[in-house]
């Protein structure tokens, strides 16, 4: 299976049902982001309408998120650090970008290992509706952390950037804060970026010294990723101050900085999803040409029109599971999904009557998985290799054989895994 590499927020998931986030995670590879970790977390801690309980919300939420094709994404912080201190570099080429790899040989090959992420983890106990009362203590510390944000401090600190008067759209706010990071005097801006961005003085310390060792470079050679995220909060602060973006909290809504954040991780995607207002006018300013911001609803809607067309299969080959008959979506172009393939797989078309494999195949292949997991040794190179460079890469994941009403795998590869 493959598909386009995917972020969504949590408006877009909750807006699912069951059985159109199947499809979500059929045909796009999801790369989840520590933001929407959190705002689940956030749930827990939340008041719930309609009589339902933080428990039931937060499992609900649990069960649709996509565990087939999808991984988190390194927290913006930990790819900040890397790249400021010259450990990582950070690269935005609409690909995730995973931790946790653990390097193993078998047989003279070199292969990559990403155990469960604590988050995989913990989705996994929400779905059965299990909590730690750890995981109730972080919810609640970061819903203070939300409220601690002072926007009247920074509405009134960035109103002094406009002594001619304040820019009319978004589009003028992106070209503006921009043009400050490559026309200030880039020591000046380095620091001012750093200390906006939250980094503490022993660290930026640390990377001024760095920074003048490797000769002083412009901030966009020097950390090409750090200069994205500087725009990005940039943005938000001067759009406040131009009356553009609200101050006020909307009633039920998430705090704007959490939506904000989000736009941290779009150079690791080629398709963003959401069904917020603001990310409808904010995400679109910092996207590549490549890449494509869809609503919500509009996705809702394909996925949806996917779920009626597979439906009216016959049931002896939906008996057969999704991995046998919808590898690739439909070839019809009056499908959102399909068009989104045709954009970033042009080929795709070519492989899509390719057939079922074989049962000796499927034998040899979960073979091959067996002996990587319990043969391979870890080893400790110089340096790790990178996914494109590794021999194979396993991810360990638990995948629902059943979700919503559609059967995944055929019934073979069930017993199998059970037997095994």
């Amino acid at each position: 299976m493959s598909g386009p590499i995917l972020i969504f927020d949590k408006s877009a998931l909750e807006s699912l049902s069951g059985d159109e986030a199947v499809w979500l995670d059929n045909f796009f590879i999801t790369n989840i982001t520590p933001l929407f970790f959190i705002e689940v977390f956030a749930d827990l801690e939340k008041q719930v309408r309609a009589g339902r309980t933080p428990e039931e919300v937060v499992g609900n939420l649990a069960y649709k998120t996509p565990d087939l094709q999808s991984s988190p994404n390194a927290h913006h912080r930990t790819l900040l650090n890397g790249e400021l201190l010259g450990i990582d570099t950070v690269v935005m080429d609409g690909r995730g970008i995973l931790t946790g790899a653990r390097p193993v040989t078998l047989e003279g090959s070199t292969g990559l290992m990403f155990p469960k992420t604590p988050e995989q983890e913990a989705f996994e106990r929400w779905q059965r509706r299990e909590f730690l009362d750890l995981e109730r203590h972080v919810a609640r510390m970061w819903r203070q952390a939300l409220s601690n944000f002072n926007y009247d401090k920074t509405y009134h600190f960035f109103q002094k950037w406009y002594k001619n008067g304040k820019p009319k759209t978004l589009a003028d706010v992106r070209a503006l804060a921009d043009a400050n990071i490559e026309r200030t005097d880039q020591e000046a801006g380095l620091r001012f970026g750093m200390t906006l961005l939250g980094i503490p003085m022993d660290r930026q310390q640390e990377v001024m010294t760095r920074w003048q060792n490797v000769g002083k470079p412009p901030i966009r050679e020097f950390a090409p990723y750090f200069r994205y995220v500087y725009s990005v909060d940039l943005f938000f602060y001067l759009a406040i101050a131009a009356d553009l973006i609200s101050r006020v909290r909307p009633a039920g809504k998430a705090d704007n900085k959490v939506d904000l954040a989000y736009l941290y991780y779009l150079p690791f995607c080629k398709v963003f999803t959401s069904g917020d207002n603001l990310h409808e006018r904010m995400v679109p300013l910092f996207m590549r040409e490549n890449q494509r911001f869809i609503k919500a609803p509009e996705l809702k809607a394909d996925l949806r029109k996917l779920d009626e067309h597979y439906s009216a299969l016959p049931e002896e080959v939906k008996i057969r599971g999704l991995s046998s008959f919808a590898d690739y979506p439909p070839t019809d172009t009056g499908f959102l999904v399909t068009r989104l393939w045709d954009l970033y797989f042009p080929n795709w078309r070519l492989k899509a009557d390719k057939r079922e494999l074989s049962k000796e195949l499927q034998d040899v292949l979960m073979n091959l998985v067996k002996k990587i997991e319990h043969e391979s040794r870890a080893i400790n190179p110089e340096r790790l290799p990178t996914i494109s460079e590794a021999d194979y890469v396993q991810m360990q994941r638990s995948v629902m054989f059943r979700k919503g009403k559609w059967r995944r795998f055929p019934p073979e590869v069930q017993q199998q895994q059970k037997q095994s």
